[in-house]
Parts: C-alpha cells; structure tokens; sequence
C-alpha cells in the first residue's frame, strides 16, 4: 500500500459512528482534522499530476512530430542530393526545417487534443461507454442516494447515468465536481440493495471530490486518441496504395507513424495509467467510508463484485481505470495485470473491515 495514504487510512480507522465513547471525542476530533488535512493534499496532488501529465502528452506529442519530420527530412531526394555533393550546410539546415515544421504541426494536433478532452472528454467517455441519461423516475432511488451523498458532501449533484450492461459496475467521469458524472449499470442496479449502492456511489463521490476523475479523464481521453490514429494510421497503410516515385517514402514514413503512436497509446499509455497510484482507490473506498458513516454497505458490495463472472461488455481499456471494478482483473489474461490500477478486491475489502472494527492499518 502507498505509504502517502496510510495515514489517511489509519485515522479513519479511529473515526465515525462505531466509536462514541465521550472520552474520546477529543481524539476524534483531533484525527478528523488530520484527515481532512491529508484529503486536501490528495486533492492538490491529484490536480498537479493532471497538469504534470498534459504537459507530458504534449512533449511527446511534439517529439514524435520532430521525429517525423527528421525521417521526412533524411528520406527526401533533396537532402539526398546534398549529402552526395558534400553541401551538409544545406542539407542540415532542411532537416532543422522539417523537424521544426512536423514539431509545430504536432503540437498543434497536441493543443486541439487536449482541448477537446478539457472540453468534451467527459461526454466522450459517456458516449463510447453506451451511457444514457437515468430517468428520475424509472431509477429514482440511484437518483436520490446521488443527491443525498452529494449534499453529505457539499458538492454539486453529479449527473446521472445508466449503461444497459447484465455485469455491475460503475465510475464516475468528469473534469471537475461542477461538471461531473455518475454511471451505474443495469446489473448493479440490480444486484445491490439500498445500502450496498449507497457504498458504490459513495465511492465513486469521493472520486470527485478527490479530483481523481479529472487526472483519469484526461490521460484516459489522450491515450484513446493516441490509439485511435494509430488505428487510422494503420487501416489506412494496409488498405491504401500510393503511386509515383516517392510511394516507398511515403509508405515507410505511414508505418513509422503507425508504429510510433502505437507505442503511445499501448505502451507509454499503460505505464503511465500504472504511475496512477493504486492508493486512489484505497482513498476513495475511506473516504467512502467518512461520508456514509457505513463501511458495512461497501464492504458487501466490493464482495458481491468479487463473485461477479460476468464480462463488461461496454468497456473499454481506457476506461477501464474509472470503473469501481477493474474489468481487466476479471476476464483478461495475466499480461494485463501487469498495468492494474486496481488494488485486489480481497486487500480492499480487509482494509475496511479493520476500519470497521477500529483496527490501525
């Protein structure tokens, strides 16, 4: 467990309801503003590592376009001709000037990538997720427990959503509490009683409030692009023949970009959503915990998710890190759980439990 939340979990083990001798009300008291101290850090690191990771997506954003401009550069006959003649000024003054032309043009793309995410990601999230609007009367009780747990917490209520998806899960999206979202599937909905679903939405509130969905929305949403031009990229060399003298170059330079985005979005990406601290998902179930005053109702649903065998057939794997539930910890192979972003189930639930009894972690 990440030594930068234990402290957390061990004064909310001390905290809530379960403990009320008179005694102790100073120490409660004492630990509470611990707590909520450390939470606020959680919340300013969360949001410096979203800024840190923009900045990052942009740098390597700009250095595969100066990559590529190099190649562009080194391949074209002109640069050809001058190294044969011996005239290297020329030649390396062509090669700084594609560098320079395909770094600025993929910083471009990088800026109007971020935009989008900063501005529509959440929608976009929603929109491949298959996600609708939860109509406040047909699911009146996710919606009540939502504004219930968003005013426990004095935050804004989130919107609501519904995927129509037998396996239970849920997560929550947005780039910040005004502008946030939660989705719950048909099968949660189902499978949980009042007080378990309380848990799941309690824990994906603290999500919220922590700033994790704004840190996971943007990497998620920048990496889902980065595989989506790959894939464009890629069609397109498999299925497009260009003619004239140059058509080798030309192909040559489509498989390097294939490739190299490739690399972006199904190795850099990986690493980076595994650099995302697993302790966030620690955070959110205490801080769960400190809003319902329940640690009973999560620790049932974390269990009845721990025996679910059915695949969540509306995710993705750039999503797959917003879900209360890793999908990958249950229907992929072992090279994926190389890049969890999960804690085990099992770990989590035995942390609340020694919350519940009062235990230090």
């Amino acid at each position: 467990m990440p030594r930068s939340i234990v402290p957390v979990l061990r004064t909310a083990a001390c905290r809530g309801p379960w403990l009320t001798n008179g005694g102790r009300g100073g120490r409660r008291a004492e630990r509470a503003r611990v707590a909520s101290n450390l939470m606020y850090e959680q919340i300013a690191g969360n949001k410096r590592r979203a800024m840190v990771y923009v900045a990052l997506f942009f740098v390597i954003w700009v250095g595969l376009g100066a990559l590529l401009g190099w190649i562009v550069a080194v391949w074209s006959p002109r640069y050809v001709r001058s190294a044969t003649y011996a005239t290297y000024a020329t030649g390396s003054g062509a090669v700084a000037a594609d560098v320079a032309t395909g770094a600025m043009i993929a910083g471009f793309l990088a800026l109007l990538g971020i935009a989008y995410t900063l501005t529509a990601g959440a929608r976009l999230v929603l929109k491949v997720s298959g996600a609708r609007p939860a109509d406040p009367t047909q699911y009146r009780q996710l919606h009540n427990i939502v504004e219930a747990l968003a005013i426990g917490d004095g935050l804004p209520k989130p919107q609501v959503y519904v995927i129509d998806d037998p396996s239970p899960n849920a997560f929550a999206t947005g780039i910040s509490p005004d502008k946030a979202a939660i989705t719950a599937t048909t099968g949660l909905l189902a499978m949980m009683n009042r007080e378990e679903l309380e848990g799941v939405i309690g824990h994906e509130m603290s999500h919220i409030k922590n700033y994790d969905v704004r840190l996971i929305l943007i990497v998620s949403t920048l990496i889902g692009m980065a595989g989506l031009l790959a894939s464009i990229i890629w069609r397109s060399a498999f299925y497009t023949r260009p003619r004239g003298k140059d058509s080798e170059q030309v192909m040559a330079l489509v498989f390097v970009a294939g490739l190299l985005l490739s690399v972006v979005a199904f190795v850099v990406g990986p690493l980076i959503r595994l650099a995302l601290s697993r302790g966030r998902e620690s955070l959110a179930d205490v801080s769960c915990v400190d809003l319902t005053r329940n640690p009973a109702g999560l620790i049932s649903a974390l269990r009845k998710l721990e025996s679910n065998d059915k695949p969540f057939a509306k995710f993705n794997h750039a999503t797959a890190a917003m879900c209360i539930d890793d999908p990958l910890q249950h229907h992929e192979s072992w090279f994926h759980h190389l890049f969890d972003t999960h804690p085990p189930i099992t770990e989590r639930i035995a942390n609340l439990e020694r919350i519940e009894q009062g235990q230090s972690l």
